[in-house]
């Protein structure tokens, strides 16, 4: 108890001093975020731009799908460009162009020899990082030659998001749907937005060498290259990697040499002892709406995928005129955060009166209202998705019953608030149903109280997801926005899931609770500790300081250290298996906790290291690597923990039944096989062929229509379509199980009656 107190107190301390740096972190890029001109005018006073116009066409941006379309400062989809490389590109060329005519005679700068367009380049370069910002006007000046640049591929974005036939191929090889944005004046107001985010990319901070966006992207027309401080910081995230590394490693030698605590196991299953209550049987409801949305999740990821290779078509059919590629992306990505939470939500609604053994009042009548409650949020916030990017909700309407256009944030505001106060309803119902195991003096009251503790945190971080509104600042959005993505996603579901997998193990008899309790508050202070401050390595091209580079870096490779000995933990799930044979009920649940355990260190250690370090985030960040790292990450730990807590509720539940052992091993090597060969055969060589155009030709050519339309790519992105369907079935085949249970059971009481009694009579083998 004295050490269990001692870790308390540190895990405390630490909470206390990341999240204090964190918040200091955030008022700094509130006052060093690039700033927002009053207007932008020309050097003779012509008005191009005013802050209306740029403020009206982030509105215009985000109603359209925002992330979802495309990206900004490397944060979106894949598919279309990212808008801030793609513009800061094009006017480049387009100056570059006009004085290669005037001066040389030429019809493009490309058509100049080596030694002119180093002469031009030289010009260019100065002029653009120049920070002509004046503070005490709000203006930003720029010369009449760019002001003509501006305007050229102002034009160009006009037709992109209009309907111009000229435009069609273009809109076509970036999955746009035709008129994607139907107000002319809107469009120009995109433009402005657009241009205002690649001015931060290049321009300067003053009293600095370096742009608002830490030079981000790669441009090698005006020299934007990583700065000396992503070689740096890179450096030390290795050496705080191999550190962690080496003292979790000495931590567990010196453990281990302790000699572990030994238990007994029982005869029979205790949980076979627990009884379901009302409230407890009402979670069922949970894991159907779960498999709904994993199975229109996979759909409209396949929908999203194609639109790769046929533009606005599927199988040709136009699709994009009824469902935009913005859209299918949107709900791909939000379906897969809504029924990992499902799961765990049930999860928690079903593991609090089964922990404390109570049942309070109306509590199965609280359960059914929240499920009606996720039914409406899910209804209503994609069916206003869909109409704000079909452009018929108005955008002073879409901010809050609309697209946010923020990914993994998506839903509008009003849908956010009922979310949020859905979200505590659920933290008093599983806080009541707990509190009486909360009272209990005894071994596992940390264990019970993590556990509540992560509900709570899961119930009220959500919330950070209010702190901006329709014109915060987009660097300060996105700080938010990782708040909510980061720690509540990866972070809270994560200590909440390891305290009930501890609680599981040691009321099933095989773990003695004292080293359990140890174990679990250690783990939680080794992640917290790299992962709360580590929430900044989203941050690094955000139009942050150079602080939150150093800081992202340095402790999100501390995010690696407790994966790198995940091995461990899933030979102890294993050999949980052998200790009795009535563990063999739990087989499956324990195996899908072993994938947890595989994939923990594959997608969020490997593929996650691969691109967190300051300098390949650089040039990975919004190519092919990063959801190779989303993908594997995501459904492989969140989305194998959740279907792994399902299944232990549904034994619970229905302790009677005999499952079905071949489609539920269909299952589980579907998952694990499709999920493998989508990162092997398309994510990891297209995302390294993108890196290698990123770094030899600069980061808009990696995400071009000239680069993704190559037959190599064309090829890659089809050879997704196996691992698809080989994941696909293991989707069906664990639908089918789950609803089996219910249309199909299968009881054999006399025969698990005998097996009872045969293991009440067998030996009791001791675990450590």
């Amino acid at each position: 108890m004295e050490s269990a107190r001692k870790l308390w107190i540190s895990l405390i301390t630490l909470l206390a001093l990341s999240f204090a740096v964190l918040l200091l972190i955030g008022r700094e890029i509130s006052v060093k975020a690039p700033p927002l001109p009053k207007r932008v005018v020309t050097e003779t006073g012509r008005t191009v731009y005013t802050l209306a116009d740029i403020q009206r066409g982030r509105q215009v941006w985000q109603s359209i799908g925002g992330m979802q379309l495309g990206s900004v400062w490397g944060h979106g989809g894949y598919v279309a460009p990212d808008w801030t490389a793609d513009w800061q590109h094009r006017e480049l060329v387009a100056i570059l162009d006009a004085w290669a005519h005037r001066e040389f005679g030429a019809g493009r700068y490309a058509d100049l020899n080596e030694e002119q367009q180093s002469s031009l380049r030289g010009r260019l370069r100065p002029m653009m990082r120049r920070n002509t910002f004046d503070p005490k006007t709000g203006a930003i000046t720029v010369s009449e030659e760019r002001a003509q640049a501006i305007d050229l591929v102002s034009s160009h974005y006009e037709s992109l998001f209009g309907d111009d036939p000229r435009s069609a191929e273009l809109r076509e090889n970036y999955a746009m749907k035709n008129g994607t944005v139907a107000d002319a004046e809107h469009r120009r107001a995109l433009g402005a937005f657009f241009w205002w985010t690649a001015w931060a990319a290049t321009t300067e901070r003053p009293g600095s060498r370096v742009s608002y966006t830490n030079n981000w992207p790669s441009e090698p027309l005006v020299d934007n290259r990583p700065p000396a401080t992503t070689f740096i910081w890179s450096a030390f995230s290795v050496v705080f990697l191999l550190a962690g590394i080496g003292l979790l490693g000495w931590h567990r030698a010196v453990s281990h040499a302790r000699g572990a605590e030994t238990c007994d196991v029982p005869a029979r299953d205790p949980m076979r002892n627990v009884r379901v209550t009302p409230s407890m049987r009402a979670t069922a409801k949970y894991f159907w709406v779960l498999l709904a949305l994993f199975l229109v999740q996979i759909l409209f990821g396949a929908i999203s995928a194609h639109y790769q290779v046929e533009g606005q078509l599927f199988y040709g059919y136009p699709m994009a005129e009824i469902l935009p590629y913005s859209i299918t992306r949107t709900w791909h990505t939000q379906l897969a955060v809504l029924w990992i939470a499902t799961a765990w939500l049930g999860t928690g609604l079903y593991m609090a009166p089964a922990i404390s053994g109570y049942e309070p009042k109306f509590q199965a009548l609280g359960v059914n209202v929240l499920w009606i409650c996720l039914l409406i949020i899910v209804v209503g916030a994609f069916a206003g998705q869909w109409l704000a990017v079909m452009q018929r909700l108005g955008l002073e309407h879409n901010f809050w019953f609309g697209h946010q256009g923020w990914e993994y944030a998506d839903i509008g505001r009003f849908w956010q608030w009922f979310l949020f106060i859905g979200l505590l309803l659920w933290l008093i119902l599983v806080g009541r149903a707990l509190w009486p195991a909360l009272l209990v003096k005894n071994e596992s009251r940390s264990i019970v109280a993590l556990f509540f503790l992560s509900t709570v945190a899961i119930g009220l971080f959500y919330g950070a997801g209010l702190m901006w509104n329709e014109h915060t600042h987009l660097s300060m959005v996105e700080y938010w926005r990782w708040w909510l993505v980061h720690l509540w996603v990866e972070g809270f579901f994560e200590v909440f899931a390891t305290a009930v997998v501890a609680f599981l193990f040691t009321r099933l008899g095989l773990i003695a609770v004292q080293p359990a309790t140890s174990a679990v508050l250690f783990a939680t202070i080794v992640f917290m500790a790299g992962g709360v401050i580590g929430t900044l390595h989203h941050l690094y091209f955000a139009g942050t300081p150079t602080s939150v580079l150093a800081l992202g870096a340095s402790f999100s490779a501390l995010e690696v250290v407790p994966l790198a000995y995940i091995g461990f933990e899933a030979y102890e799930h294993w050999r949980f298996c052998g200790a009795t044979p009535w563990m063999q009920r739990y087989k499956w649940p324990v195996l899908f906790f072993m994938a947890v355990s595989f994939w923990n260190l594959v997608g969020a250690g490997l593929f996650g290291f691969l691109i967190n370090p300051p300098l390949s985030l650089y040039y990975m960040q919004g190519l092919n690597l990063t959801p190779l790292h989303g993908h594997t990450a995501l459904f492989g730990v969140y989305g194998m923990l959740g279907i792994g807590l399902v299944l232990f509720c549904l034994r619970g539940m229905m302790p009677e039944l005999v499952w079905n052992e071949k489609i539920l091993s269909i299952s589980f090597w579907c998952f694990n096989v499709g999920l493998a060969m989508m990162a092997l055969f398309t994510l990891l060589p297209l995302g390294t062929l993108q890196l290698l155009a990123a770094i030899n030709e600069g980061y808009w050519y990696a995400r071009s229509e000239q680069f993704m339309q190559q037959p190599i790519v064309d090829l890659l992105v089809w050879m997704r379509v196996p691992g698809d369907t080989v994941f696909s079935i293991g989707a069906l085949a664990f639908a089918w199980f789950v609803v089996s249970l219910w249309l199909r059971p299968r009881r054999q009481p006399h025969e698990v009656e005998k097996e009872d009694r045969e293991l009440e009579a067998g030996p009791v083998r001791r675990v450590a």
